[in-house]
């Protein structure tokens, strides 16, 4: 049962790291469509590009592949540690950022809080709306990372206690 578990929660990280990934290719292309802000205000230079698109978009789809590993038969051949590990941290990272963002949305929202001049019209622009899926998106994909290395932890310590128990 936790297998299942498990082998479901690394699929949809690996389904949150890809629909990450996808939209930094196409913004890398110079497509705008799903970004949170406006488009056309970023930055033009090479590295910007390179790192900001294509190499961010690189690091998710490898993410992807890792999270698959919770869920394919090649991954069992790794020790549990070197997905555990990873995958907890990247948990904890993955939902605080999403949580953080809401948390400031709604500290906004009642007037707690200020954007910053430099930022307020990148908030008033319409795309930022996009900020709701994609910090959702990273709450998902922490969540569901954490699912799939606890259950691992947990397959790995009824493993360790059967073979003991022999």
């Amino acid at each position: 049962m936790n297998d299942s578990r498990m082998k479901k929660a690394g699929i949809v990280a690996c389904i949150a790291a890809v629909l990450y990934a996808l939209p930094h290719y196409w913004w890398g292309l110079g497509f705008g469509f799903a970004f949170p802000g406006d488009f056309q205000e970023t930055s033009d230079d090479f590295w910007s590009h390179a790192i900001g698109y294509w190499g961010m978009g690189t690091i998710a789809m490898l993410a992807a592949v890792f999270a698959l590993a919770f869920a394919r038969p090649w991954g069992r051949r790794l020790p549990r540690w070197m997905l555990i590990v990873p995958a907890t941290a990247g948990s904890v990272l993955l939902s605080l950022w999403g949580f953080i963002y809401f948390a400031l949305q709604y500290l906004l929202a009642v007037g707690r809080v200020q954007s910053a001049p430099m930022h307020a019209a990148q908030d008033a622009n319409p795309m930022a709306a996009w900020g709701y899926f994609w910090y959702a998106l990273f709450l998902v994909w922490g969540i569901s990372l954490g699912i799939a290395a606890y259950h691992a932890g947990k397959t790995r310590w009824r493993q360790m206690e059967e073979h003991f128990t022999k």
